[in-house]
């Protein structure tokens, strides 16, 4: 997987287990994709340190280096808001 994708799929599966903290599966979905971004990608300390109005901003270390990616609020909200609009899953 590559790790553009593989961090998009963390960032939205975060702020479902985060939003829904009973969800296990959203829990071990996202150490699924942890996994993948420390494992296969070299990853460190992934984190979102910021959402604003617009934008979601993931920090992670990658070769001893600090980087930042930043996703738009609403695409990186689309599955939490897909899981909330569906009556089986509430």
């Amino acid at each position: 997987m590559k790790l553009e994708d593989a961090l998009f799929n963390w960032v939205q599966i975060r702020l479902v287990a985060d939003a829904r903290p009973d969800d296990n599966a959203a829990k071990e979905t996202e150490s699924f994709f942890a996994e993948i971004l420390r494992d296969d990608h070299k990853l460190g300390h992934v984190h979102i340190a910021k959402t604003d109005d617009t934008m979601v901003h993931v920090r992670y270390e990658q070769e001893g280096k600090t980087k930042m990616q930043m996703y738009d609020k609403e695409h990186a909200e689309q599955l939490l808001s897909d899981i909330n609009a569906n009556p089986k899953y509430n």
